[in-house]
């Protein structure tokens, strides 16, 4: 027997193969926002609880030594867009230099390919922002640590499309509509078929795709499946 999450990574596949094909779910289906209602709400908020208790350690440990090591904030927030459209403060610990946008500025000015990269993917392979302590934050993803606290106040799900920002919303073009009817998660099936090495397009596709095909067993698999796909990735990064 086929599992749900086996299915949807195989449909995934599909989609990543041909960067201009539509994922091949009945795009008129109904859906209610947000999707997974009072089960999906529940399952986060005991989770999530859970796994705060076995990770503050770690939490407190990082905050230390991101205060003693880069300064004050220790912990980022960004707007992000939330379910229905609701903006949102999405907690991160700080993984930049302070004057973030003075240097993205600069060197985006300076190097053309840089800049052609972040129109296109709204992220740089090589973000002169990150410090290196910040770089093995991001390569652990032990800097989204602190959305725990995000899907307890209901912002976030533990599974769910990635958290954008408002002028992202424009290139989801027709998926912005199942971007809009989930909670943002921690994880989600972007990040078990490989994260950041997906073209933006294939992400927003796989964003829609979560969204018309959730189950509860789909959000368990995918967060069994996150650890060792994190795993993979910082072998190879």
């Amino acid at each position: 027997m086929v599992s749900p999450v086996s299915e949807i990574i195989a449909a995934a596949g599909a989609v990543l193969k041909d960067d201009a094909g539509e994922e091949p779910d009945d795009r008129r289906r109904k859906f209610q926002a947000p999707v997974g209602g009072r089960g999906k709400r529940l399952f986060d908020i005991v989770i999530a609880s859970l796994a705060l208790v076995l990770v503050s350690p770690l939490m407190i440990a990082m905050a230390i030594i991101i205060r003693i090591r880069m300064g004050s904030p220790v912990i980022y927030s960004h707007p992000r867009v939330g379910v229905k459209g609701k903006i949102f403060r999405c907690y991160k610990f700080r993984t930049m230099v302070n004057n973030g946008s003075e240097v993205l500025e600069r060197h985006l000015a300076e190097d053309p390919a840089s800049a052609e990269e972040w129109s296109t993917a709204r992220k740089l392979s090589n973000d002169p922002r990150v410090t290196r302590l910040g770089q093995l934050l991001r390569r652990s993803s032990i800097d989204e640590l602190p959305q725990l606290f995000n899907v307890l106040r209901g912002d976030m799900s533990l599974v769910g499309p990635r958290p954008i920002v408002v002028d992202e919303l424009k290139p989801y073009g027709k998926n912005a509509e199942e971007y809009l009817a989930a909670r943002p998660g921690i994880t989600g099936i972007w990040q078990v078929c490989g994260r950041n090495s997906l073209a933006y397009s294939n992400r927003v596709k796989l964003d829609a795709m979560y969204v018309h095909r959730w189950s509860m067993l789909v959000d368990l698999a995918i967060l069994l499946k996150t650890v060792p796909a994190l795993l993979k990735f910082n072998e190879t990064s």
